[in-house]
């Protein structure tokens, strides 16, 4: 399994990248984030719109697309390793969309094969990129076995 995040917003040096990038060096899969500019237009339906066309060229063809938005599905971290396993024996890659201050557009949600939410709190963008991927470490942890996650 293959696993992209693409995700509005670069991230800079500092705490949150370090953080992402220790959680992102233990995946046992290939991972790879792309990052997009924030879009500047002074409407936020214009913004989302773009955003979206950048977001979803991102993702590989094939791909399993998963929306993360504070409205989707809340999950345990035991029910994302299950899903995650079973994501794997459909697909070969996945791909984590995240968009930027003004969330995802509804079409871009519509077309996903699922919506996934961190919680119904409003995260900075880069920290919802480090709950991401140390869910993902959590999940391959709980797949495999490993005493990290603790229930």
């Amino acid at each position: 399994m293959r696993i992209l995040i693409a995700a509005v917003g670069r991230a800079r040096r500092g705490p949150a990248k370090d953080l992402y990038d220790d959680y992102a060096g233990r995946l046992p899969w290939p991972l790879r984030l792309k990052e997009f500019e924030a879009d500047k237009s002074r409407r936020a339906a214009e913004r989302t719109k773009r955003e979206a066309t950048a977001l979803g060229g991102a993702v590989p063809k094939g791909a399993l697309t998963i929306c993360l938005d504070a409205a989707g599905d809340a999950q345990s971290s035991e029910a994302l390793a299950r899903r995650l396993e079973d994501w794997s024996g459909r697909t070969a890659d996945l791909a984590f969309l995240i968009g930027g201050p003004d969330g995802l557009a509804a079409s871009l949600r519509k077309q996903s094969d699922h919506v996934l939410s961190l919680g119904p709190m409003t995260w900075p963008h880069l920290l919802a990129r480090v709950m991401l991927v140390e869910q993902l470490y959590r999940a391959s942890c709980i797949l495999s076995g490993h005493p990290y996650h603790r229930q």
